[in-house]
């Protein structure tokens, strides 16, 4: 059943609990106060219902209906449309996990259509029941206390991100896989950049609502709650954003580590190779002499001279020797 709760609220507390929508409006036409309905991935033809009952706008339908909505806020006369990103931090995967949450936020109804885990509005719910004072602020006060859930539970996903990149960190200059650890740069890299998507907007709608509140009159502790949901949310941005540049900036080190090792691999190549062909030179100035002996002709000079194998010897000797004397001069051995 997508219709996880439907509570009428008067005064900010609740006097009806509703097992269908069909009579909210008729609910909160006899005793008023306001109604707040919380849908779980609800068919197509559910949210048409909700929007049929409230008279929502075509347009903020079709936005929730089709998903996969960036954050934003969008006002359709005296109702709110509002697209939030949730997330949670996965600590086996090491991942973040995104949600979206659409709100309808009218003069006298909240709706809430979920299609993820995150965030717990039941919680938020419990928390505003046991405080009727805020709640009785209407449909506003429900609007902040989503948003601030929504915020909050960025936390440990900042949280899970600061570790990963000390991780990551420890990682560079150690013992490690190259290819696993570019691999894992670049994937975290990725879901920061995710994060920032869900983030960034907020900023931007929490202003654009404390502008308005004046218009609207919203109640002036409401205005302080939302503006400091709006400092916590800006400095998520901030956080965020240095998590992204510190990643670039370790891929960045991370590919100069692998070229130095590489260049370093390939001097050690270019030296062992200089080495073996510089014995293969000594060793070959003897084996040349040696073969012009080994020739066998009868008429040859020097083959019955006395000083012919002392000097062969000698020859040897000295071409190795003034072979080694360059090489070592060259530093190639």
């Amino acid at each position: 059943m997508a219709l996880i709760d439907n509570g009428v609220y008067v005064h900010g507390r609740r006097v009806e609990t509703l097992l269908n929508l069909d009579d909210t409006s008729r609910t909160l036409g006899a005793i008023g106060g306001i109604a707040w309905i919380g849908l779980y991935r609800p068919s197509p033809q559910e949210v048409h219902s909700v929007a049929r009952e409230f008279d929502l706008h075509p347009l903020a339908v079709e936005d929730a209906l089709s998903g996969h909505q960036r954050s934003k806020v969008e006002r359709y006369g005296d109702t709110l449309f509002a697209v939030l990103r949730p997330a949670r931090y996965r600590d086996e995967q090491e991942s973040i996990e995104f949600g979206e949450l659409h709100l309808f936020v009218g003069p006298d109804f909240v709706v809430t259509i979920r299609h993820a885990e995150s965030p717990n509005l039941a919680a938020v719910r419990r928390r505003m029941e046991a405080n009727p004072d805020l709640l009785a602020m209407g449909p506003e006060a429900v609007l902040y206390a989503i948003l601030d859930e929504v915020v909050d539970e960025y936390e440990p996903i900042v949280a899970g991100l600061e570790n990963d990149i000390d991780e990551i960190e420890d990682q560079l200059f150690g013992d490690s896989d190259d290819d696993a650890l570019s691999r894992r740069i670049y994937q975290l890299s990725r879901e920061v950049i995710g994060f920032q998507r869900a983030v960034h907007p907020l900023a931007g709608m929490l202003e654009w609502l404390r502008r308005g509140s004046d218009k609207y009159r919203i109640d002036e502790e409401l205005q302080r709650s939302l503006r400091d949901v709006l400092d916590h949310t800006i400095r998520i941005v901030e956080r965020v954003d240095s998590f992204r540049a510190i990643l670039e900036n370790a891929l960045t080190v991370q590919s100069a580590l692998v070229a130095r090792r590489q260049s370093e691999a390939s001097l050690a190549q270019n030296d062992e190779i200089k080495k073996i062909s510089s014995w293969a030179a000594i060793i070959f100035a003897p084996t040349l002499v040696g073969t012009v002996y080994g020739m066998n002709f009868d008429v040859m000079p020097e083959l019955q001279w006395t000083y012919g194998y002392p000097l062969a010897i000698g020859a040897m000797a000295a071409f190795a020797m003034g072979l080694y004397g360059v090489f070592k001069y060259k530093r190639w051995l």
